[in-house]
């Protein structure tokens, strides 16, 4: 017969158990979820942003992310590039969060083939604006997005966006061209922060690397951090605009994830 204290004992390992889990659980679905503040007015305009004295490169970003959008094999909205520096024997490896950057002047937005139709959107202050956008866009709001109806799977987004944070995906099919793939990518999890809840990523984020808010707020989190603090955004010269800032970003660690892909671009 079981002992009262050899149950109890199993109970509390089960309990235990059962708390981790959850925790773990909790920490790839994006719950318990945080509430995004908002400025007044015409807001919000987001923005990204990394402190990469934080990050510790444990890719739960991507795993949420991944989790968030069912994200096919082999393809990720949102990565971490593990890069090598130096020479070796003097070489160490360091890492860099790579993502949509959501420009200012967006690329991919300029090589969008589609025809351009009106749209509205309503910001929180219950402003209602009107835009013209192509497959791929930007809402006033500063997310840049793809309509996945609409998207023709020509691939010229992916081939001229300079962050190559795009891809087709082939487990859809496009709107716009049932015999092509849509393009896909980060979109900010506009769907949670339209809600007023933050992206799966930065709820994830253990060690508070990442964070997303209203840079038309002065009092906004990022707002303060952007003035506080010396910050990179990653490619400058194709004058794009990025609106996902880094702080601390290794120069070497970012020149030698360029070089990587100008290689595999030429091969």
């Amino acid at each position: 017969m079981e002992k009262t204290s050899d149950k109890k004992s199993g109970r509390r390992e089960f309990v235990k158990i059962g708390g981790v889990a959850a925790l773990a659980l909790a920490a790839v679905s994006g719950l318990p979820s945080k509430i995004l503040a908002q400025g007044k007015g015409k807001s919000p305009r987001w923005g990204f942003l990394i402190d990469l004295r934080r990050c510790v490169g444990c890719k739960a970003c991507s795993v949420a992310c991944k989790t968030e959008f069912d994200t096919r094999l082999g393809y990720f909205r949102s990565s971490v590039k593990e890069l090598e520096k130096g020479t070796y024997p003097d070489t160490s490896r360091g890492f860099v969060p790579w993502l949509c950057n959501h420009c200012e002047n967006p690329v991919c937005v300029e090589d969008c083939p589609v025809d351009e139709v009106d749209a509205s959107f309503t910001f929180p202050d219950g402003e209602t604006v009107t835009y013209r956008k192509h497959a791929t866009y930007k809402r006033p709001d500063g997310a840049v997005l793809i309509d996945q109806h609409r998207c023709v799977g020509c691939g010229a987004c992916v081939r001229g966006c300079p962050y190559d944070v795009r891809y087709l995906d082939e487990s859809k099919k496009a709107g716009g061209d049932p015999n092509e793939h849509p393009a896909d990518k980060c979109t900010l999890c506009v769907h949670r922060l339209d809600e007023g809840i933050v992206p799966s990523c930065v709820n994830t984020c253990q060690g508070h690397a990442r964070m997303v808010g209203d840079l038309n707020d002065p009092e906004s989190e990022i707002s303060v951090t952007l003035k506080a603090n010396k910050t990179a955004v990653l490619l400058p010269e194709e004058k794009t605009g990025p609106q996902c800032f880094y702080i601390d970003l290794d120069p070497d660690v970012y020149k030698s994830g360029r070089d990587t892909k100008d290689e595999a671009e030429q091969a």
